[in-house]
């Protein structure tokens, strides 16, 4: 009978490549002090110390149930209790926390774990002790005295090994308890096993490394056929490498995330980078083609058939809220709700944005407003440079704020609007997050031409107040006296300018930066809010600069001439106007501090707006802004609990390095009393 694993395609997984440090500073000694004696409820010769439930219970809230299970705590209590005393003095707690800041943080605690004695190595009874007390020993209770064991622990099993050699030892050893896993379900030694053997080793042994979708569907990835040995070494050694998977189709696609790609395609580039097989290659894409139905994977699919990085429950979020239960829930009151919860975070981004890059805004308009050709010496300003300092020389550091005030409330709707349009639009035309670069144009041209009808009346406010402290003996121009001066249409002077210059702008800009964003994103496809910040600013150089025409006709438009100046119509009287007097440069005045503003503003702008949306996250059912989470499905389920805010310096990484011993290395302990019998003696 022919096997699955000889035909079949099923994905493959290996210790996460793209793992790497979390770089976390440490906490000072004054505050670790002052949380450790918090929690620590013994006293010893005049001294505190905490107990094991201190610990694992009140200090990293594992373990809550009151049916708890004593045997997990000890253990887990047992990695910073070094001396193995029972207790865990503050030096214990300290040395603890240091550790946790290391970038093996993960395997130093799993080896503490281990090191049941605290001399700094693992014998092999202390290794079956730990073994044989996890869950996975408790579904399948394979010996622990084979060949394998005599290799690392010597024939006698009297050698000890240190946390170098324990490192590897232990990735080994669940490879060899898969094998051994195999060899059982085959007591003929036929070299096949059952489709439903294999998926009770898989769930048995590798669930660390299977995500719902593909534990649904592992029957169907084999077609009900028998499992080979090579198809089912292949089918895991898939699954510890899909990191590397990942960097393999980043070199294939180089460094689109959105492209589909061929099994070939996919394949061609694997053997250039690495020995990934053929196998291997045909598993992840029969994998794929089961759950998503496709001929070739995008990398979505990556990251939905890897494992979860157990740094992600690092990620620090203020306020988590499921507005429905999937998105076919999604009504139009959640939509009207996820407007409306978009526009208030683009209201606060957009403010940001505006308030750091104001004063160079002030200068640009003031640049483009300097007129040639009218008044001998009218030439205030030799630059933008010159421009600055002889606003702070004259007016003061606050002369370069003029107009802020209506800006702030101008920029709620300007930006809040364009963010929302911009992504409601990419929401309608895209397909599952994935949107033609053409629906990305679109929704940019939507969101600049709906940001003009309610700002424009803003802009020509804030501009005229700009200008007004040009003119020394001039009266103080307020906000409300340029609105009653200019009347209802008055306020929409210079609209198909705006027109002109917004549309453009954001058509460019919105694609321009959604793709420098992929582009600087991890191979997760995370973004960092450096790279937000970067991508954002990249993005706004060749949109800023291509449309700063259109900008100077606008300001040209907005502003009241003075005595003597030229005046202007509309649109095309500008335009030709400022050819035949000033000539073609004219309409390039201030791109360098148009630039200068617009490419950081918005580069504030969308890395707090996006921010915003990580930190305060509500699902409507709908898409949130790509790169914000590491895009991995959930494998186990975590034992994770509201974060602590006394787990300061490394012990932020505690809860989700405990839970990284169990994601990454399957060695989950039991959580109740009841869980797991005591196990036979070895």
């Amino acid at each position: 009978m022919t096997s699955a694993a000889g035909e079949g395609n099923v994905p493959k997984k290996v210790p996460s490549v793209g793992e790497g440090p979390t770089h976390i500073k440490r906490a000072s000694t004054e505050k670790l002090r002052e949380v450790f004696l918090r929690y620590a409820s013994h006293k010893k010769d005049g001294k505190s110390y905490m107990t094991g439930d201190d610990f694992v219970r009140g200090f990293l809230g594992l373990f809550p149930e009151t049916a708890f299970n004593e045997d997990s705590v000890k253990l887990l209590a047992g990695i910073a209790d070094t001396s193995k005393d029972g207790l865990i003095s503050f030096a214990e707690f300290q040395a603890f926390e240091g550790l946790l800041c290391t970038p093996d943080a993960l395997y130093k605690t799993a080896f503490q774990l281990f090191d049941t004695q605290g001399n700094g190595t693992v014998a092999y009874a202390d290794f079956v002790n730990v073994i044989q007390k996890t869950t996975l020993y408790a579904k399948l209770p394979l010996k622990l005295d084979g060949s394998f064991m005599e290799r690392y622990f010597g024939k006698t099993k009297q050698r000890a090994i240190n946390y170098a050699e324990f490192s590897q030892f232990l990735h080994d050893f669940h490879e060899e308890y898969a094998m051994e896993a195999f060899h059982s379900k085959d007591p003929s030694g036929s070299g096949y096993i059952s489709t439903l053997d294999f998926k009770d080793i898989m769930v048995k042994v590798k669930k660390h490394l299977l995500t719902p979708e593909v534990k649904d569907n592992i029957v169907a990835i084999t077609e009900g056929k028998k499992v080979s040995y090579p198809y089912f070494m292949a089918f895991n050694s898939l699954l510890n490498n899909m990191e590397l998977i990942k960097r393999i189709y980043l070199n294939a696609t180089n460094g689109n995330r959105l492209q589909p790609i061929t099994k070939d395609e996919l394949l061609h580039s694997a053997q250039m980078m690495s020995q990934i097989t053929p196998l291997e290659i045909d598993i992840l894409f029969q994998m794929a083609g089961v759950i998503h139905q496709t001929g070739r994977i995008v990398y979505s699919d990556l990251s939905n058939i890897a494992p979860e990085h157990y740094a992600k429950h690092m990620t620090h979020r203020l306020a988590e809220i499921k507005a429905v239960s999937s998105p076919d829930d999604r009504g139009f009151l959640i939509q009207i709700l996820e407007s409306a919860y978009r526009f208030t975070l683009g209201s606060i981004a957009g403010a940001a944005g505006a308030t750091a890059v104001y004063p160079i805004d002030l200068v640009k308009t003031r640049m483009q407003n300097q007129r040639t050709g009218s008044f001998i010496g009218e030439v205030a300003y030799r630059n933008s440079w010159d421009c600055f300092k002889k606003v702070v020389r004259h007016e003061g550091v606050l002369g370069l704020y003029r107009g802020l005030v209506p800006q702030l409330v101008g920029v709620a709707p300007e930006k809040a609007i364009k963010l929302t349009v911009n992504d409601l639009v990419r929401d309608k035309i895209g397909d599952k997050g994935v949107v033609p670069l053409y629906g990305e144009i679109l929704a940019g041209a939507c969101a600049g031409g709906s940001q003009v009808i309610f700002t424009n009346p803003l802009e020509i406010v804030k501009i005229r107040l700009q200008v007004a402290g040009e003119i020394a003996s001039g009266a103080k121009v307020r906000a409300w006296s340029v609105v009653k001066d200019l009347g209802l249409f008055g306020l929409y002077k210079g609209a198909r300018a705006c027109f002109l210059r917004d549309v453009p702008f954001s058509a460019i800009y919105f694609p321009m930066y959604a793709h420098t964003k992929s582009l600087f994103a991890d191979e997760d496809g995370y973004n960092s809010p450096i790279s937000l910040l970067v991508a954002g600013a990249i993005a706004g150089i060749p949109a800023a600069s291509l449309v700063t025409p259109a900008d100077v006709i606008k300001t040209r438009l907005q502003v009241v001439a003075r005595t003597g100046q030229t005046t202007y119509t509309g649109v095309l009287d500008a335009t030709r106007k400022i050819m035949r007097e000033e000539g073609p440069r004219a309409f390039w005045k201030g791109t360098a501090a148009r630039v200068c503003r617009s490419s950081p503003q918005f580069g504030v702008t969308l890395v707090t707006y996006e921010l915003l949306q990580r930190l305060f996250v509500v699902d409507f059912g709908g898409n949130r802004p790509t790169g914000s989470d590491v895009k991995k499905v959930k494998t186990v389920e975590p034992t994770v609990f509201k974060q602590n805010p006394d787990h300061i310096g490394g012990y932020q990484a505690a809860v989700p390095i405990v839970n990284g011993i169990e994601t990454k290395f399957g060695l989950s302990l039991p959580r109740f009393a009841s869980s797991i019998q005591s196990p036979p003696k070895t």
